[in-house]
């Protein structure tokens, strides 16, 4: 069985503006295929064309055998869910194809697309990361709402989304799936976008495992610090001061600097793996904030 955890529940529990489990005959319309727009807030932008050629070889011979779902849009309609039976049909010449037909905001639109393809696991990360922000950004959703409407945790949009600040040439071997997620997450820790992909092209040439990754980027951290001046170079001598900064260290288990500047300074808080921040951040948050 496939690692990845599938949406228990379907579009219609997920959006309540999306189809019910089982629509009536009455509902489908053919409707003119030349007549239907692709959705412009369709998240995935590759389609694989061997899984596509086999769809319309289905479809050749068994007809389409679940409705697409298309919104009105003056003389012309919007697709909104069904996409590769969309394109597969039009690959095999149809004129027509059973639709039903529906009115959906364009949130719902970006919504019902971005769950059907997690469902069938077709997005790639950053297509996925992307998706997830256009909600948050344009529709203005929140993490834990974003979270509840697609069926998943909190802390997996977030760790999704965070990936789209690595560089372009990381995003694009995420996208290709040479590097999986989990072998790019500690390359966040790393202070710069040029650090970040070189060990990336390091994970793909040696294959290096999410836990290789995460103790080469620990080594590299503990390595930048032991080029830092030390503790006592930059941190104040008020022996108080000293004194909080060794119990910040023993309550998190990991270095602390105290750096003062002309008015006010830096409270710096060190982490060397993804877990590690995690687990930083379980310590330094309140349990009611969620």
């Amino acid at each position: 069985m496939s690692g990845k955890r599938r949406l228990g529940r379907g579009l219609g529990a997920l959006i309540p503006e999306a189809l019910p489990e089982n629509e009536k005959e009455s509902d489908i319309k053919e409707i003119d295929i030349h007549r239907i727009k692709p959705n412009p807030y369709q998240p995935r932008t590759n389609f694989d064309e061997n899984k596509l050629r086999e769809l319309a070889e289905s479809i050749e011979q068994h007809g389409i055998v679940q409705a697409i779902v298309v919104a009105p849009e003056k003389d012309q309609f919007i697709l909104v869910a069904g996409e590769r039976r969309y394109r597969a049909a039009r690959m095999v010449g149809l004129k027509t194809i059973p639709a039903i037909v529906r009115e959906f905001s364009k949130s719902a639109m970006l919504e019902i697309a971005l769950i059907e393809n997690l469902q069938r696991e077709d997005l790639n990360p950053i297509e996925e990361a992307e998706a997830y922000r256009k909600l948050m950004e344009e529709f203005n959703m929140t993490q834990d709402e974003l979270a509840r409407r697609v069926g998943k945790s909190r802390s997996a949009i977030a760790n999704t989304v965070r990936l789209l600040s690595l560089p372009q040439a990381v995003k694009e071997a995420l996208a290709r799936g040479d590097i999986l997620p989990g072998q790019a997450r500690p390359l966040l820790a790393l202070p710069d976008q040029e650090t970040q992909s070189k060990m990336a092209q390091q994970i793909i040439a040696k294959g290096l495992t999410a836990r290789e990754v995460e103790k080469m980027v620990s080594r590299a951290g503990k390595e930048r610090e032991r080029r830092t001046p030390s503790r006592q170079e930059i941190m104040p001598k008020e022996p108080q001061l000293a004194e909080v900064i060794e119990q910040l260290q023993r309550h998190l288990g990991t270095k602390v600097r105290l750096v003062k500047g002309k008015q006010g300074g830096t409270l710096e808080i060190s982490y060397y793996s993804e877990e590690d921040l995690e687990r930083l951040i379980t310590l330094l948050l309140p349990d009611n904030i969620t």
